[in-house]
């Protein structure tokens, strides 16, 4: 199983990516942390009660990698509850960089925003970010799935 570790200003991010069912979602996570992509970017738009947002490198909420990539919807990936990691978009198909992570439930984004990953360790330091913080690197290890 992928996990990513997200170091931010507030602390660290543990997340377990969910390859086997959003690969394409996954694939392009793992190809721009891997890169340096999020290396130092700001999570620009942080709604308490609702989710962090960050991965736009302009720190607007309107930059991205320079490419949009479609929706990969699975039934068993919900915004069901806090930690979940779900790209941000600007509708149908216009996936790039930018992702959020929820505070709360969010079924309201359920078939809009593609979820690819769930928060293992570290929802403290979710709630605890605040507009302006950064992460300080995004990095991607393989572990053996549990028995």
């Amino acid at each position: 199983m992928k996990i990513a570790t997200i170091k931010t200003t507030r602390g660290t991010i543990k997340i377990k990516l969910h390859a086997d069912k959003t690969p394409k979602t996954v694939d392009n996570f793992v190809k721009l942390a891997e890169k340096g992509f999020y290396n130092g970017l700001k999570f620009h738009r942080v709604i308490a009660s609702f989710m962090i947002q960050t991965g736009c490198p302009e720190g607007t909420g309107r930059g991205g990698p320079g490419y949009r990539f479609d929706d990969e919807f699975h039934p068993d990936l919900k915004h069901d509850g806090p930690g979940v990691l779900s790209m941000a978009n600007a509708g149908p198909n216009t996936n790039g960089s930018q992702f959020f992570i929820t505070h709360v439930p969010c079924p309201h984004l359920d078939g809009k925003h593609s979820v690819f990953g769930r928060v293992l360790e570290g929802q403290d330091v979710v709630d605890a970010i605040r507009q302006g913080d950064k992460m300080e690197s995004v990095t991607i290890s393989e572990v053996e799935k549990e028995a």
